[in-house]
């Protein structure tokens, strides 16, 4: 009797052991307890299935032109919540007079701007409608160059457009689009009124906001199958941020930077090697100005982190919120000093007009 307790005490302690390890597997990767992809005979079927009832077409009215299905001035759009909440890129709605967003089941609304932030190329839109369906979310940090992924939207005024593709690429900048770039890379079709639908894995769950397409660069020169789309985590964040203040806040220094390139970096006394930005431009009045920054002037690190390039310096002084305390490490001429500065708030994002 005792050995068979033993033997029970030992297997409750395993099974104990196992559930333990399994709850924190779930935990640190919740995608574990996702189905299996659903590829094989039948396609994408099934992600689409999923994603697509909550990818919405957009059409507007500019100031002069007329832009209803079937003309210019069209987009799509992704409903984020049960309450409404539609993102889009600022383009989409950028100078219209007026909006319609038309659902998957052929439902029509006119929504109201929260808010917008051209800076990331996102807006949010809301629509007053009952069970409306919503996108299953992803993670776009979980994206790896190769995966599957699904572009749906209203190309061409063809809305519910499914065009299937691969991630090229991860973190992809300055391309001139936006202020703060970090784009995934597609080969999966983007066209016009593609602009603000989804870009979905083989789940269904959005992963990733369309939003570009590169173009020819010269006559007889076609770009093709390189698009681009915001990732989904920074679609959350600032959505978030506008549903919460009806702009994006952000962190402001006040400077111009551009890359250190080594022969720039021996005229300015610095090793050839040396990484950083040079300011070629203080804002008047700004926080650079008032910590005694000047043109010419090299920052080298920001709270004890060296600072690779221009792309790198603007988002980490975003990232950090008004009125904090920042430590910049600067050159000038060769001499290297320590300088603090209280970051304002960045200005440039609009507040929403009044809508219908």
């Amino acid at each position: 009797m005792n050995r068979l307790l033993r033997v029970l005490a030992w297997t409750a302690r395993a099974v104990i052991a196992g559930l333990a390890v399994a709850f924190v597997a779930v935990l640190l990767r919740p995608e574990l307890l996702q189905p299996p992809a659903p590829g094989g005979p039948d396609g994408w079927s099934e992600a689409v299935a999923r994603g697509a009832p909550a990818i919405v077409s957009i059409y507007t009215v500019g100031q002069d032109t007329l832009a209803w299905p079937g003309s210019p001035g069209l987009g799509s759009g992704v409903i984020l919540s049960r309450e409404g909440h539609v993102a889009t890129n600022w383009h989409v709605i950028e100078g219209t007079t007026d909006i319609r967003v038309r659902l998957a089941d052929g439902r029509e609304a006119v929504p109201r701007l929260l808010g917008a932030d051209p800076e990331t190329e996102l807006a949010l839109l809301q629509i007053d409608l009952p069970n409306l369906p919503v996108i299953p979310l992803g993670r776009s940090a979980a994206l790896q160059p190769g995966q599957v992924v699904l572009a749906v939207g209203n190309p061409f005024g063809l809305s519910q457009t499914v065009t299937q593709g691969i991630v090229s690429a991860l973190g992809r900048g300055a391309l001139g689009v936006t202020t703060f770039e970090d784009f995934i890379q597609t080969d999966a079709a983007i066209n016009v009124g593609n602009s603000g639908g989804a870009l979905l894995d083989t789940r269904g769950r959005l992963v990733g906001v369309n939003t570009a397409a590169v173009g020819p660069p010269s006559p007889g020169a076609l770009a093709e199958g390189i698009g681009f789309a915001i990732p989904v985590d920074l679609v959350l964040e600032v959505t978030g941020q506008l549903l919460r203040h009806g702009r994006v806040i952000r962190g402001w220094l006040g400077v111009e930077p551009v890359d250190l390139v080594p022969a720039r970096a021996a005229l300015l006394g610095l090793p050839p090697e040396t990484t950083g930005v040079e300011l070629i431009g203080i804002a008047p009045g700004s926080p650079a100005e008032t910590a005694g920054l000047r043109p010419g002037d090299v920052l080298l690190s920001l709270d004890g982190h060296p600072i690779g390039d221009s792309r790198e310096a603007l988002s980490r002084v975003a990232a950090r919120a008004p009125g904090e305390r920042v430590r910049l490490e600067v050159s000038r001429r060769g001499e290297q000093f320590l300088v603090d500065s209280r970051l304002g708030e960045r200005p440039g994002s609009p507040r929403p007009q009044p809508g219908p």
